[in-house]
């Protein structure tokens, strides 16, 4: 059966940006027509054990923990369980029954031995649309496209239709040497299994793209993070999420630079370098002006020379002032403070020596510096804090790069939470829940009584954690919540269809107050002597 879909995918734009960067850095030219599909190191490292973490359609925490259960070795694995990962064979136990035929833990049995080479390659499970259309083929006679007027009725669920259909089914079925009572049961099986049935090229399509996916992640980790964090260079949940995902793969994440950054994330070394265009303020025309003149004059020596060498009728003064705070001068002389500080005054030197050079003045006094164009020295300024560091990285990337708020508090983070941003999909209504991060968004609200609530959102180190401050609880917790602070939020989960749960909550404790419980009880064995039943000292 052929579906064509015609999609505008993200992820072959990831595929293609990886494979660019793959030449680029290490020369190798890798053609997807010859890619190995059962490669080892893909299925071991990363279905195998989870991590798929920006992997095509494989990328949910339930999907993961399936993987895991799983563990694929094929592509007819990844195609079975691509198939069979939607609301309806989960909650009908079709993918627990599934995985416990793969691993022989239940036997794989057909109703007839004919049926085996359709249903051998899933485990004797009906998974596909196809497998359908040629059982009716095999058993009944039916021509392809008649199984396929079979197969919409059984998707469609009509009853005149099926009634109609059964009865053919059946008469034609015995008519070629099968039982009845097998034929009836092998099309109440099929017409249960359409309900869920998957178009196995749909299926097939975007498991190969997974399998893709995973194989540039499990052989060129640097250059596949490159251009994933590049694709989602918008989005600030997804890129936080993929930064984490880069530090647990021991991938470092280097922070912005005039003097090292591309436009877009790329490789440096073994590490990624962020790219320019992560910088918010900063539009194309800005980020080409940096990287050309950086190619035509160099590495920028400071502040000064910076505002010499770019054109600043694309970079103006608030781009300067983000790229200070995002890091992303670092690399020149002078604390952030200070280039912040002198920002106007570099500027002005800038265009006053852009004048010069228009003016001809530059050509006719090559090599000699004018006492005006001579770089003056970065005023005093107290440098500021780490802290304040963090949130001016906060500010103009959307996300903190060189630490974390949370950073000071880890040992209390570690004891108190009991769950984290990246593990609250898969929750119950109700089921409790302590997380602990900074209040980066609180939107304060009135209900149709009049009443006082708050949606709040928390960051950690792994992404975001969104929460709901009902009115009941307001009134004692308003006042916690407070923009930039450190907190423990204990409260409810309230799942979502799509994604992780939300927190409904109950307590907001500031980390800097909050007290790790000491035990109430402790218990001390000590050792008994040979005789008389008394300790030994």
């Amino acid at each position: 059966l052929l579906k064509m879909d015609f999609l505008g995918l993200t992820t072959l734009t990831i595929i293609h940006d990886c494979l660019a960067l793959i030449e680029k850095h290490r020369g190798v030219k890798i053609d997807l027509a010859e890619l190995p599909l059962d490669d080892e190191k893909t299925y071991k490292e990363i279905f195998c054990r989870g991590n798929t973490s920006g992997v095509f359609q494989f990328e949910s925490q339930g999907m993961r923990d399936i993987l895991r259960r799983y563990e694929p070795a094929r592509m007819e694995d990844l195609c079975a369980l691509n198939a069979l990962y939607r609301p309806g064979p989960i909650q009908g136990g079709m993918v627990d029954d599934f995985i416990a035929r793969k691993h022989g833990k239940k036997k794989v049995s057909y109703e007839l031995p004919v049926l085996k080479p359709v249903l051998e390659e899933t485990y004797g499970v009906i998974v596909y649309q196809e497998q359908v259309m040629q059982i009716a083929n095999i058993l009944a006679g039916y021509s392809l496209g008649d199984a396929d007027l079979l197969r919409r009725a059984m998707g469609k669920k009509k009853k005149e239709v099926m009634a109609e259909q059964r009865e053919r089914f059946v008469k034609n079925a015995v008519e070629r040497g099968y039982p009845r009572k097998k034929v009836e049961r092998i099309f109440d099986l099929m017409a249960q299994f359409a309900g869920y049935g998957f178009n196995k090229s749909h299926s097939a399509a975007y498991a190969y793209l997974a399998y893709v996916t995973a194989y540039l992640k499990a052989h060129y980790p640097v250059e596949f993070m490159s251009a994933l964090l590049t694709s989602e260079t918008g989005n600030v949940d997804k890129v936080v999420r993929y930064i984490h995902e880069c530090r647990e793969m021991q991938i470092e994440v280097l922070p912005p630079d005039v003097n090292a950054s591309d436009r877009d994330f790329t490789p440096d070394g073994e590490a990624i370098r962020f790219g320019l265009a992560a910088v918010k303020n900063l539009g194309p025309s800005a980020v080409d002006s940096i990287i050309e003149a950086r190619a035509k004059e160099g590495r920028f020596r400071s502040l000064y020379h910076f505002c010499e060498s770019v054109d600043l009728g694309a970079v103006n003064r608030r781009m300067v002032e983000s790229l200070i705070k995002s890091g992303a001068m670092d690399s020149m002389p002078g604390a952030r403070s200070q280039k912040l500080a002198a920002v106007e005054k570099a500027i002005e030197h800038g265009q006053r020596v852009w004048r010069d050079r228009q003016s001809g003045q530059g050509g006719l006094f090559a090599g000699v510096i004018a006492p005006d164009q001579a770089e003056p020295p970065l005023p005093e300024a107290p440098d500021w804090s780490q802290r304040e560091k963090l949130l001016g990285e906060k500010e103009v990337l959307g996300f903190y790069v060189t630490g974390h708020p949370l950073d000071e508090y880890r040992d209390k983070v570690a004891e108190l939470a009991t769950h984290d941003s990246a593990s609250l999909e898969g929750l119950s209504r109700g089921d409790e829940v302590a997380v602990c991060g900074v209040l980066s968004a609180i939107t304060r609200k009135r209900n149709k009584e009049g009443r006082p609530w708050a949606a709040i959102r928390l960051d950690d180190w792994k992404g975001t954690v969104d929460g709901i401050v009902f009115a009941g609880a307001y009134e004692e917790l308003g006042p916690e919540l407070v923009v930039d602070r450190a907190v423990l939020v204990r409260g409810t989960a309230l799942p979502e269809e799509n994604g992780p749960a939300r927190v409904s909550v109950k307590e907001i404790v500031p980390l800097e107050r909050a007290r790790v419980d000491l035990p109430r009880l402790i218990s001390i064995r000590v050792p008994l002597g040979a005789s008389g039943g008394r300790a030994q000292a």
